[in-house]
């Protein structure tokens, strides 16, 4: 099974897992100077498009209350609605994982910090150049666990 898994953000974590392993990073969807408000949207739809091969599930994390404020809230629900229209076009199935779920099955703890999320993907031999990536790994290893290969 192919699965893409996301932490849907301005810096956008994510990690697959294909027969050939375990692919991991982060893309930066900042706008540039002259972009268009809806252009990070479209960056995030040729992510997903774009990976080389359709994926059979794409998991992300579902962020149910924002610490950011409101612009924040804003932009995730943005890529949210991006990444499910998507996952209907190509008929792709898609499913949320709430955040302290997460966490809690990385690290053991539901509050963990950034730093412990990316002590645990190190643990387990990735190396991560963020939190973001190192939440991507988390998601698409529960995803793993649920889904099995056969």
């Amino acid at each position: 099974m192919n699965i893409l898994a996301l932490d849907l953000a301005t810096k956008c974590g994510w990690a697959y897992s294909t027969k050939r392993g375990i692919q991991h990073g982060t893309t930066d969807f900042h706008n540039k100077q002259w972009d268009g408000a809806g252009m990070r949207f479209l960056k995030l739809k040729a992510l997903i498009l774009n990976i080389g091969w359709v994926p059979d599930l794409v998991v992300y994390e579902k962020v149910e209350r924002h610490t950011g404020g409101t612009y924040a809230a804003h932009v995730y629900g943005g890529f949210l609605a991006e990444m499910q229209v998507v996952c209907e076009e190509q008929e792709i199935p898609y499913t949320g994982y709430g955040v302290t779920e997460i966490k809690k099955f990385w690290t053991g703890k539901g509050n963990a910090d950034k730093a412990a999320m990316i002590q645990a993907a190190r643990e387990r031999g990735f190396n991560p150049k963020d939190d973001n990536a190192a939440d991507a790994l988390a998601i698409l290893h529960m995803a793993l666990k649920e889904f099995s290969w056969d």
